[in-house]
């Protein structure tokens, strides 16, 4: 009987406090409304600039970038608010509301993140999605431009190309990505080797910090200013405009794309094209594609590696180039179409060239689906023993897909150290790994199979570290305990990301949000020793 009755009391205990940490958490909801309804100036609607679960559109926001399928059906946590600032001091005031009341803050720019960490959470949070906060000023005068970090990279190319037939800007291939994410991470595309990294060309940036502060880049001064152009900024607060230097590029460019597989000597080829592919002059980007199709008559399944190129100049300067350099391709006049830069933008990002340029302002991704990416570093060709075996694992696979990207050029010739993103010279390529696949019950099998195939990949990529692309974001390669661990654990991953630069990032995160407001999976962690700081 006393058992029962000491039974009774505990549960009743449990629920009460249950009850009372519920009202504890609505209190703190309403406190959290009242403080940023009384912060912000409503030069919009209130509803339009915060929803709460209970608002109309909640769901069709929360979902309208999410592009992997993997996280539609979750059981993380959704956003108690989502924020859909439309200016600078909308995002000030959910920052210093969301500290007050101790709720996390994330924060989308274009919602390809590759692990979700933009917009879900194990913990309470806020999500900032700055899809309105999209301005473009392209002054053409001074080669700049003023990006709010909501546009997306099509929406770059296209202001631009308003402006100018004769300027570009190096950034990614995918027109529906976020500049936000993409900038902050690194961001490479067709003409990296000639002029480098999206965030090599970065030359100013607004902040709101831990503290609500909005800083430039003269008042944040210049750790910070290095520590977001590659080291991820959700990691030190949330930038909300960019500004970049514009590069020229030429009247007319050359593409091409020529497909081979096996039986027709791919592998002869893609063993040339490692020798080669970073030793080709800067203005030849020349990338390789690794994927399973049909072989014809007898339909069976192949490889099949296609070469895909953008050289910088006219067919008739690319073909005795390409003679000299890569003549087993065998590349002939007809295999080449001349366009216009912007049209060049058209044709990686799956577009027709004579497709109207309006497609690059729409942010509906061509793709959406289930999908797993991973990245590898190569700093040796791969041998024919080690193609064979990635072959077999492909064919195991249909939806399966390697995108090998030369690097050399420019790339060797930045250092290091020069910002956060750490893979210059000695890489001769960059392996990105994809599966795609269309029901959710086939999510455990294709991540397993991924796993294993990157497993595989061990002995023929770089190591000490295995490096990895941030913007690839793995939580394969560990996870920081949602910001809270040491700087030890967090080197397991943190590393492969940003090897020797990875401690100057966390003297950053330090000295400009010691409270570790600003945190993720795989955020940059807080020094907490004062000899780690040595």
């Amino acid at each position: 009987m006393e058992r029962s009755n000491f039974s009774m009391r505990l549960l009743l205990l449990i629920l009460l406090v249950s009850l009372a940490r519920s009202a504890d958490s609505s209190s703190s909801h309403e406190m959290f409304l009242q403080c940023f309804s009384s912060h912000i100036q409503h030069s919009k609607s209130y509803s339009e600039v915060i929803l709460t679960k209970n608002s109309s559109a909640y769901s069709s926001v929360l979902q309208s970038s999410i592009r992997n399928f993997r996280f539609l059906n979750t059981s993380t946590l959704k956003p108690q608010f989502i924020i859909t600032p439309f200016n600078e001091f909308e995002i000030q005031a959910a920052i210093v509301c969301a500290k007050k009341y101790d709720m996390q803050i994330r924060v989308r720019s274009g919602g390809h993140d590759y692990e979700g960490l933009s917009f879900l959470s194990y913990q309470e949070f806020v999500l900032v999605d700055l899809a309105e906060l999209s301005s473009i000023s392209v002054d053409i005068e001074n080669e700049t431009a003023w990006i709010g970090a909501g546009a997306s990279i099509g929406e770059l190319y296209y202001r631009i190309a308003e402006k100018s037939k004769v300027h570009g800007f190096p950034a990614g291939t995918c027109p529906t990505v976020g500049v936000g994410g993409h900038f902050s991470g690194g961001g490479f595309g067709t003409i990296f080797r000639k002029y480098g990294l999206a965030a090599d060309n970065l030359i100013d940036a607004r902040i709101v910090d831990a503290n609500g502060r909005i800083l430039d880049r003269e008042s944040m001064g210049e750790d910070l200013f290095w520590a977001i152009r590659g080291g991820g900024a959700a990691s030190f607060g949330v930038v909300f405009s960019w500004k970049v230097r514009l590069v020229s590029v030429p009247p007319t460019v050359t593409v091409f794309n020529i497909g081979k597989t096996l039986q027709q000597g791919a592998s002869n080829l893609l063993h040339k094209w490692q020798n080669i592919g970073d030793k080709l002059h800067e203005d030849l980007f020349l990338h390789a594609t690794i994927a399973v199709a049909t072989s014809s008559p007898n339909g069976n399944k192949t490889i099949q590696v296609s070469f895909v190129s953008l050289f910088l100049g006219r067919a008739e300067e690319l073909l005795p180039m390409m003679q000299d350099s890569f003549p087993e391709l065998g590349l002939m006049r007809e295999n080449c179409s001349e366009m216009s830069w912007i049209q060049s933008v058209l044709y990686f990002g799956g577009f027709s060239p004579s497709d109207s340029l309006d497609v690059l302002l729409s942010r509906t991704a061509q793709f959406k689906g289930f999908f797993k990416g991973k990245s590898d570093y190569v700093k040796e060709p791969i041998s024919e023993t080690g193609l064979e075996g990635l072959y077999k694992r492909l064919l195991e696979e249909e939806t399966s897909m390697l995108i090998l990207t030369p690097y050399g050029g420019r790339m060797s010739e930045i250092s290091d150290s020069e910002t956060p993103f750490p893979h210059r010279s000695g890489n001769i390529f960059e392996i990105q790994y994809i599966i795609t696949w269309d029901v959710e019950e086939e999510t455990e099998k294709n991540l397993k199979w991924m796993r294993k195939l990157y497993a595989y990949m061990a002995p023929y990529v770089s190591n000490s570290p295995r490096a990895a692309y941030l913007n690839y974001r793995d939580l394969d390669l560990g996870r920081n305990n949602y910001g809270n661990t040491s700087f030890a654990k967090a080197s397991v991953w943190g590393l492969k990301y940003f090897k020797n630069n990875f401690k100057r990032l966390a003297r950053v995160k330090t000295a400009t949000d010691p409270s570790n407001f600003f945190r993720n999976e795989q955020s940059i962690p807080v020094l907490q020793r004062k000899r780690n700081l040595k």
